[in-house]
């Protein structure tokens, strides 16, 4: 999307930074490191395969040896597979109450992966993460950076985004997802980012913090700041139907959104990525 110097200027009085203005960002850490980062440290996820690693969430959360099975189950699975494990699961009780499940929407190719919380009314309805208004708004978010969430694109297509759901199932009523719920859902997602190898994670939301960073800490607390997902730079900012409720915060997000953007043009490429071409040459 092309901006008018007007439309720059307005968006400066506003103060709201374009995602082409320069930020001050530190090296980028390497996988597992720790180093400063924007307003604060980087923070790194728990990373698997080092050592013997503690019993998962979603293990402990249905018990034992049968629920490991699962988790390693799930985790040998490609795309396919995975949508079609993820239409008939019957792991916990919310597939009693779904239309359908929300798999996930975009490009397996992408750069970014947007994590989301949980499937709303509309998303139950159309089975696709973000539709309706806080669709529409992250939908105007990403175009604003170039981005889009159609599938297709090769790898080295940087305008693909690919988004999923921390939950693959609406919760009733819309309610809070249950700490077991996430547990069950969350082989799922880490299959998909396993799959993906994004170079960049956009967290939207408190439950979405909470299932990668591990953290209590509210999204205004980390937001500003690279973390890490298992060598993956993590961006934490508000959900859009959040922003919906609280229009002064969309300048913040726009803000987490600029700061992205510049993490992702720097960030190596992810295993089985081409290495990105010399400047000038792309």
């Amino acid at each position: 999307m092309a901006w008018t110097e007007r439309q720059h200027a307005m968006l400066r009085e506003l103060g709201l930074r374009l995602w082409s203005d320069p930020i001050r960002l530190p090296p980028m850490p390497a996988p597992g490191a720790a180093s400063e980062a924007v307003a604060g440290p980087v923070t790194a996820a728990p990373a698997a395969g080092r050592g013997r690693p503690a019993e998962s969430p979603a293990a402990a959360a249905q018990g034992g040896a049968g629920a490991d099975d699962r988790v390693r189950r799930i985790a040998s699975l490609g795309w396919a597979e995975l949508r079609a494990d993820v239409a008939s699961c019957r792991a916990c009780g919310l597939c009693e109450t779904r239309r359908q499940t929300v798999f996930g929407v975009g490009s397996e190719h992408a750069h970014w992966m947007v994590v989301g919380e949980a499937p709303g009314e509309q998303e139950d309805l159309q089975g696709e993460p973000f539709v309706g208004a806080a669709g529409e708004l992250l939908d105007d978010m990403l175009a604003a950076l170039g981005l889009t969430r159609e599938a297709g694109g090769e790898r080295t297509d940087r305008r693909r985004v690919y988004i999923a759901n921390t939950l693959k199932c609406r919760p009733p009523r819309n309610r809070n997802p249950e700490p077991a719920e996430m547990a069950r859902c969350e082989p799922f997602l880490m299959r998909q980012l396993a799959l993906l190898q994004p170079r960049l994670i956009l967290a939207m939301g408190r439950f979405a913090v909470q299932a990668l960073l591990r953290s209590s800490e509210p999204v205004g607390r980390l937001r500003g700041r690279v973390h890490t997902y298992q060598g993956v730079p993590l961006i934490v900012t508000y959900h859009p139907a959040y922003l919906l409720r609280n229009l002064p915060d969309k300048a913040r997000a726009w803000e987490d959104l600029c700061l992205a953007a510049s993490v992702a043009e720097r960030a190596p490429p992810g295993p089985g990525s081409p290495a990105r071409p010399p400047p000038g040459i792309e």
